[in-house]
C-alpha cells in the first residue's frame, strides 16, 4: 500500500522557518494523528505534502512521488483541508462531478460518497446554503471521492455534530482496517485518543514526537495506581511494608505511586484483604502532549487571575 514518506523537509517564509527538517512516515493499517500547538507547521506540512505549497529543501513524497506527479492524483491521495474551498454557487452534486471528470473517476462514485458522507438529502443545494458541518462531510465526500489509498484531514471533526463526530471516528478506523494511509490533524485531544494507534508530535517546526500511541502515553506518564477496599487500613499498612508509598482519600480510595496494578493486587493477596476496585492509572493524551509540548507553544494565553 501507499505511504508518506517525509525527509528533511524544510519550508521557508524569509527569514521564518515554518517547518524545520521534518524526517517522518506515514504507513498503511494504522490511523497517525497529526499534532501540535497553533503555528507548529502542521498545516504547512500538509500543503507541502499535497503540493499546495514549495519546500525550500527536502521532499514530501506520496507513493514514492510527489503529489502533483501523479497523473490520477485523487486515485492516490484524497484530503480535507479547508471545507470552504468548495464554489459556494455549486451544488454538492456539481461540485464532486468536476472532481470526477478531471480525475477519470466513475460517475456513479459521485452517488456513492454523498451517500457515505450523510449529504445525499442536499446533493442539489447551492453549497453556500450548507453549514460547516454539512461543509466537512462534503469535503470528506471529496477527499473518499477517487477511493485513493492515502487519505489525509485536517480538523475534520470542525462543526461537526455528537453524531458526525462518533462517525468520523469509526470512518478513519475503518480505512486504517482496510489498509489505506490515514492522516488526522487534530487539536482534539479525546477525539484523538480515541482513533489513533501512532503520533507525530511538531513543535515550532520540528519534530518532537513519532511514536506509538501507547509508548508516547507510557514515555510522558509516571506509573500510578487506584485501589479501593473495604479495609483501608490494612491495605495502607500492608503497601507501606512492602515499600510502596500511599496517597489516601476520604473516599475510601489509596493511590500508589510507582507501581502498577499487578503489583498491588499480589500486596492486597498475601495480606487477605478484599479488593473492591484495581486499576492502572496513565496520563490522558492531552496531559501527556502538553507535557511535551509545554516549551513549545508560540501562542499561549495569560491565566486571568495573573491579568
Amino acid at each position: 500500500m501507499t505511504s508518506i514518506d517525509i525527509q528533511q523537509l524544510t519550508k521557508e517564509y524569509g527569514t521564518r522557518r515554518a517547518v524545520d527538517r521534518l524526517t517522518f512516515r506515514v504507513g498503511p493499517g494504522r490511523v497517525t494523528g497529526f499534532l501540535g500547538p497553533n503555528g507548529a507547521g502542521k498545516s504547512t506540512t500538509l500543503r507541502l505534502v499535497l503540493g499546495l505549497a514549495r519546500p525550500s529543501s527536502g521532499t514530501a513524497l506520496i507513493g514514492g512521488r510527489p503529489y502533483a506527479a501523479h497523473p490520477r492524483p485523487l486515485h492516490v491521495a484524497g484530503a480535507l483541508l479547508d471545507p470552504r474551498a468548495a464554489h459556494g454557487a455549486r451544488t454538492a452534486r456539481d461540485h464532486l462531478l468536476a472532481l470526477a471528470v478531471s480525475n477519470g473517476i466513475a460517475v456513479r462514485r459521485v452517488d456513492e460518497v454523498l451517500e457515505l458522507a450523510g449529504v445525499a438529502t442536499v446533493a442539489d443545494r447551492r453549497i453556500r446554503t450548507f453549514s460547516l458541518g454539512m461543509r466537512q462531510r462534503l469535503g470528506i465526500a471529496a477527499a473518499l471521492l477517487g477511493d485513493p489509498d492515502v487519505v489525509v484531514l485536517d480538523e475534520p471533526s470542525n462543526g461537526l455534530d455528537p453524531e458526525g463526530i462518533a462517525w468520523i471516528r469509526e470512518l478513519v478506523r475503518d480505512l486504517a482496517r482496510a489498509g489505506r494511509t490515514v492522516l488526522v490533524s487534530s487539536h482534539l485531544m479525546n477525539e484523538t485518543a480515541a482513533f489513533a494507534d501512532h503520533l507525530v508530535v511538531l513543535g515550532r517546526g520540528r519534530l518532537l514526537a513519532d511514536t506509538p500511541m501507547r509508548e508516547f502515553l507510557d514515555a510522558h506518564s509516571t506509573r500510578r495506581v487506584r485501589v479501593r477496599t473495604a479495609d483501608p487500613d490494612r491495605l495502607h499498612a500492608a503497601l507501606a511494608r512492602a515499600g510502596h508509598t500511599v496517597a489516601r482519600s476520604g473516599d475510601g480510595h489509596c493511590t500508589v505511586d510507582g507501581a502498577d496494578a499487578a503489583e498491588v493486587g499480589a500486596v492486597a493477596a498475601a495480606a487477605g484483604v478484599p479488593v473492591l476496585e484495581l486499576r492502572d492509572e496513565r496520563a490522558s493524551l492531552e496531559e501527556a502532549y502538553l507535557a511535551l509540548t509545554a516549551d513549545e507553544t508560540e501562542f499561549a494565553a495569560t491565566p486571568l487571575q495573573e491579568a
